[in-house]
């Protein structure tokens, strides 16, 4: 029982940290008004471990606060965050029960971090930064960079782990 909840640690922990490094090193696209944050690909892994939900919500509150983001921005872009790794993880679940053996149904995994960071991220932006663009255009935006770096990123990820047959994450009961 330990060894697992060490692993699910050192597991949330190293996502944690991956997500900060890919905000630092990605930094000037990682902010501001147009963003393709490269670190929201990893909101796949929560297809593989429920060790990533606490990981990715942790290395998004630390990457926004290292990148300079207002309270409201640390606060509720990391709960978009955490409410899309949730919705991913579900997601995975329902696969693995219902649809173990169809590639396609995992096309579903990056739905719930790209609407929540697109339906979320533009209000932070219109009322905590001031950006007067008007928030369709910013929820059309925002979701066009959510779906580069986790539609297109997160997938790359997804069947690049599958396909090597990588187990590097041992499932925890999800």
């Amino acid at each position: 029982m330990r060894d697992k909840r060490v692993l699910y640690l050192t597991q949330g922990a190293a996502i944690a940290a991956i997500y900060v490094v890919l905000c630092q090193i990605f930094a000037p696209i990682s902010f501001r008004d147009v963003q393709v944050r490269i670190a929201e690909g990893l909101t796949i892994l929560p297809f593989f471990t429920s060790a990533a939900i606490p990981g990715l919500f942790v290395g998004c509150v630390l990457g926004n606060l290292l990148g300079g983001a207002i309270p409201i921005d640390i606060i509720f872009g990391s709960l978009a965050t955490l409410i899309g790794a949730l919705g991913t993880w579900a997601i995975g679940r329902w696969i693995r029960r219902k649809h173990p053996a169809s590639h396609r149904m995992k096309f579903l995994l990056p739905v719930p971090p790209i609407l929540a960071n697109a339906l979320i991220i533009p209000f932070i932006l219109y009322y905590g930064y001031g950006i007067t663009v008007p928030i369709p255009i910013q929820i059309a935006t925002v979701g066009a960079g959510e779906i580069l770096s986790c539609g297109v990123i997160g997938m790359i990820i997804l069947f690049a782990l599958d396909k090597a047959g990588m187990r590097i994450f041992i499932p925890q009961g999800n």
